[in-house]
């Protein structure tokens, strides 16, 4: 390990993560929380409709035309080419799917999906979360941590080497939060090692706990926790029934806002924090920011699917109100059914009136103990109650034959992963901006995050199959990309792999859902949680 990736949190210091969080959101959004908040209950809100077939004139008047260069013709480089290019980071912005996939891939209408669907949850990496998946299907071929893994603890200073903690059965459902920023992820990354995860989580976050709390919960123990089929039944029951990948990785080593603009833009525009970055120079419709500039543009109706901060707001800040000149009660509507007017989620899911593109965000400010992203300190078993009731009124609805649904987790949060990130292309020339006591290591954007789990629901997903190719979140951006015909937005996703291989568009599979076990939330392990991780101010 390099000198520069040793170090170890000190006892007691205070979650940055969810101060920069609450601090950038209190500063950028205030003015725009009460004007979302009034859409989520007005009874006008309406999901979009098909952009070619159902949009009102005025909505559809004022979208940009399409660039006549995104259907300009191409020619198909054969596979092994277009691997040995993307491998290369040959590939650019500006650039479409068709060529920088090979010609076996399937693009544009050769993908038989009508509707997309991403959710995008918090905070578990791979390891923490299906490691022990390969024991429960009894299979050899999924890359899980060795049964004795361990990670050291902090140096005890008096000569004596310093104590193994074993990667462990979580005691509970929920854990204090754990060390994600990006010096503390770099650390626990060191140098491809993977040995700082309990170094830089011992005494992280202690001063989150309430006066009288025991201090034990903040060893770095448990950031070597995992959690089984015991713990989240409805996730290995998915992972058993549809397609999963084993190598796919958050974008970058560090926290929360990056990784979330990488899937959204393909970049953090040099962000390493979690701060807003600086889009003056992207004007829509001139210079496209992310996918929904581009969604826009190519008229695909989209609809981002939240009750409270829509992650897309982490770029565009109070601009994601008017950026499209479109009233914004288009942009965002809620989940649950709340207003129940059936523009909703989970009504428009049941309805089949989902547009072709959805984005669902649970909810990212009310990281309590009772919270459901799966931020910790939340009850895991909140957050896998939600995706399930989301999931459910999405394959019982009249659009499933035509579905994908991919469900992923933002980054690692602190928790271990037995295997090293591996390099990746460049997004941009914008380098990492670095500030402050916790994101100063000199990295570059040149290398993926940690593993977190990706699992892909249609009736097109091959089941119980494991892709072992390589993924990060601008390979879900790279499928978008391909079926909606909308060209790549920087040199990482033009370079990335889609997750092709989870799929067999030859025929559906799993026209009819398979009987999938309920995800419920055991009393006593939620009263735990709640009573160990009171409730705080219902910051980020």
């Amino acid at each position: 390990m390099s000198q520069r990736f040793r170090s170890a949190r000190p006892v007691g210091a205070p979650t940055l993560s969810r101060m920069r969080k609450a601090l950038f959101l209190g500063a950028g959004l205030a003015s725009s929380l009460p004007l979302l908040a009034t859409f989520y209950t007005a009874s006008s809100l309406s999901a979009c409709s098909s952009s070619d077939t159902g949009d009102s004139g005025a909505d559809v008047d004022q979208r940009p035309p399409t660039p006549p260069e995104w259907d300009r013709p191409v020619t198909r480089p054969d596979d092994t080419t277009a691997a040995n290019s993307r491998a290369a980071c040959t590939y650019k912005r500006g650039d479409m799917p068709a060529e920088t996939l090979g010609a076996s891939e399937p693009v544009d209408t050769a993908i038989p999906i009508d509707t997309v669907v991403v959710l995008m949850m918090e905070n578990h990496s791979f390891d923490n979360y299906f490691g022990q998946l390969g024991k429960f299907l009894n299979r050899t071929d999924i890359e899980s941590a060795p049964a004795n893994a361990t990670n050291p603890g902090v140096d005890p200073g008096d000569g004596g080497a310093p104590a193994q903690y074993p990667y462990t059965h979580a005691p509970h459902k929920c854990t204090l939060d754990t060390n994600h920023e990006w010096n503390g992820s770099h650390y626990e990354y060191a140098d491809g090692g993977m040995s700082g995860f309990v170094q830089q989580n011992e005494g992280w976050s202690a001063g989150d706990l309430p006066d009288g709390g025991d201090p034990s919960l903040a060893s770095g123990a448990r950031a070597m926790y995992y959690y089984d089929q015991t713990d989240i039944p409805f996730y290995y029951a998915l992972a058993q029934n549809f397609a999963i990948g084993d190598h796919y990785h958050c974008s970058v080593i560090g926290p929360t806002w990056v990784n979330r603009m990488y899937f959204w833009a393909g970049t953090s525009f040099g962000r390493t924090s979690n701060e807003f970055p600086d889009i003056t120079s992207y004007t829509f419709p001139d210079n496209d920011a992310t996918i929904l500039d581009e969604l826009e543009k190519r008229h695909v109706d989209w609809n981002i699917y939240a009750n409270s901060l829509p992650s897309a707001a982490m770029i565009y800040g109070v601009s994601f109100l008017n950026r499209w000149g479109r009233n914004p009660q288009h942009r965002v509507t809620p989940y649950p059914n709340t207003p129940s007017d059936g523009t909703d989620f989970v009504s428009a899911a049941k309805a089949g009136t989902l547009p072709p593109m959805s984005f669902l965000d649970p909810d990212l400010i009310h990281e309590n103990s009772d919270g459901n992203d799966e931020h910790p300190p939340g009850d895991i078993q909140t957050g896998q109650k939600f995706t399930s009731d989301m999931l459910q009124a999405l394959m019982t609805g009249p659009q499933w034959p035509h579905m994908a649904i991919f469900i992923t987790w933002d980054e690692h949060g602190g928790f271990y992963d037995h295997y090293a990130p591996p390099p990746a292309c460049v997004p941009d020339t914008t380098a990492p901006i670095l500030s402050g006591s916790d994101n100063s290591i000199p990295a570059n954007f040149d290398r993926l995050g940690f593993r977190v789990p990706l699992i892909v629901v249609s009736p097109y997903a091959k089941k119980g199959y494991v892709g072992h190719a390589t993924y990060d979140h601008t390979s879900i951006t790279k499928f978008i990309e391909a079926k909606f015909k909308i060209p790549c937005l920087t040199a990482r996703d033009a370079n990335a792999d889609a997750p092709m291989d989870l799929f067999d568009f030859s025929a559906p599979t799993q026209l009819t859902p398979p009987t999938l076990p309920a995800a419920t939330i055991d009393p006593t392990e939620l009263t735990y949680c709640e009573t160990t991780y009171p409730h705080g101010d219902g910051g980020l």
